[in-house]
């Protein structure tokens, strides 16, 4: 055996011969001791032992984190999207109230329709809508909407029909300045580089005093489609030509977006 375990050996026997040589009461004295001593430390872990434990039954995992923070957004999102809901409600209901009481107050007997399609490529041109010969609807009748003119309708199935706007070229209405009584035709003018057409009245008088915001409505002239005194727009610019006058025309009825027409079947 090594010297250094004979006398790590000895040492051991040595402590426990003391030990076993101390009397009862001389133990319970060191234990008592010992105990004096190790109290405050063992008191002092148990204290942070249990602060510990509470804090960790206070912390929550990422895991747990992240999935409630998914929830509240979820949350939230259903409550955008059902207020949006309700806003798009209560602008549709204000939509058919103002289309109903239009209907009512108009001198001309109306058919309520819808635009259903309108094609990309002609976006300026022309529109269809939910109605045909089965609500008693023809074709070169007008359409319009609450605002003013949108067109006259062509082409005239059963439940659908195509309806020729105001901005295409071929769509020609003869057309009258409220505040002077100039007359003229105000049709479709499309410029290149610009996204839709100019609305222009032409064939009006060189010297004719016409200003802007002057109102322009439908002349209504003897064996034509269109009725008299139906809005179309307001003059934007009046300019002077060779032969004639022009004037540039902000349209009444806003021709890009249409949803509710009116297909004009006569007068009440």
């Amino acid at each position: 055996m090594k010297p250094l375990h004979l006398v790590l050996l000895a040492a051991a026997v040595i402590v426990a011969v003391v030990f076993l040589a101390f009397s009862p009461d001389r133990m319970r004295a060191w234990q008592s001791r010992f105990f004096d001593v190790s109290t405050p430390a063992l008191q002092a872990g148990a204290a942070i032992n249990n602060r510990i434990s509470k804090l960790n039954k206070g912390l929550r995992t990422v895991d747990e984190i992240e999935a409630e923070n998914a929830a509240l957004t979820a949350q939230n999102n259903e409550l955008r999207a059902s207020s949006q809901l309700l806003k798009d409600l209560a602008e549709e209901n204000r939509r058919l109230r103002d289309t109903l009481g239009y209907r009512e107050r108009s001198a001309f007997s109306l058919v309520p329709a819808q635009v259903v399609s309108r094609d990309s490529g002609n976006w300026w041109s022309s529109v269809k809508i939910n109605r045909g010969f089965g609500s008693e609807i023809d074709s070169a009748q007008p359409v319009l909407t609450a605002d003013g003119l949108v067109g006259r309708t062509t082409t005239v199935a059963k439940d659908i029909s195509m309806v020729l706007l105001l901005t295409d070229e071929t769509c020609q209405v003869a057309a009258r300045v409220e505040e002077t009584g100039d007359q003229g035709i105000i049709s479709g003018q499309r410029t290149a580089g610009e996204g839709s057409p100019t609305l222009v009245l032409n064939f009006l008088k060189r010297n004719a005093d016409i200003k802007p915001g002057m109102k322009i409505v439908t002349a209504g002239v003897s064996g034509g489609v269109f009725p008299a005194g139906i809005p179309l727009g307001t003059v934007r610019e009046f300019r002077t030509r060779e032969l004639d006058g022009q004037a540039i025309i902000e349209p009444a009825a806003d021709l890009g977006r249409l949803e509710d027409v009116f297909v004009v079947r006569g007068t009440k």
